[in-house]
């Protein structure tokens, strides 16, 4: 048992006695003291004759006080006088202890029930770490093949726009050629043309 235990139980037992006190003053039972059998007289001095005793821890009803002495009421209904003194307010362990027994055996249920309450929620807090752990590692790992997915495909890119620019280069050029020859042709025939023969017009004879 921890001492956090220990001091719930004491706790307990505490709150346990609070009732029992009470209960002393409504109806005036008090207790013969724990520590004694201790002898009753017929009257309220100690010249009167002792006819019996009283048991530890017995409860009995007091009825009223003279002096030193109280008379008091025992649970077989003998009404007798004892030194008032020799009784106390608080109930008797033969009383509490079976009270407490039960109250501990209650409160050793109830930790029992707490501790195993607390196992659960941790075991539930530990399955449900564990898992989103899991469920982290598996999204990390689906992230790295993204990555390589995404530089596999901005390395394909970068071929593609290599080989569209080299295209575009050889079509600039071929563009370039045929318009020079295409230029370079009408230079030539336009440097030709003027130097061909001319056909001579035919002379109409009429006279």
């Amino acid at each position: 048992m921890t001492k956090h235990d220990f001091k719930f139980l004491t706790l307990g037992l505490g709150l346990l006695a609070l009732p029992l006190h009470a209960q002393e003053a409504e109806d005036g039972t008090q207790w013969v003291s724990d520590s004694l059998t201790t002898y009753v007289r017929s009257g309220p001095t100690d010249g009167y004759r002792i006819v019996g005793t009283l048991t530890a821890g017995e409860p009995v009803t007091v009825l009223e006080s003279s002096g030193n002495y109280s008379r008091v009421q025992n649970g077989d209904g003998d009404t007798v006088w004892v030194l008032s003194n020799e009784l106390q307010q608080t109930p008797s362990s033969q009383v509490r202890l079976p009270e407490l027994e039960t109250r501990v055996a209650q409160l050793t249920d109830e930790l029992d029930g707490i501790n195993a309450e607390w196992e659960n929620r941790v075991s539930s807090m530990t399955e449900a770490l564990a898992a989103g752990e899991e469920r982290i590692e598996e999204l990390e790992a689906h992230n790295r093949e993204l990555d390589a997915e995404a530089e596999q495909s901005r390395g394909t890119i970068r071929r593609l726009q290599a080989r569209l620019d080299t295209q575009e280069e050889d079509l600039l050029l071929r563009y370039f050629m045929y318009g020079g020859g295409v230029a370079g042709g009408g230079l030539l025939v336009g440097l030709i043309i003027p130097h061909l023969p001319r056909r001579r017009k035919k002379r109409d004879r009429w006279f």
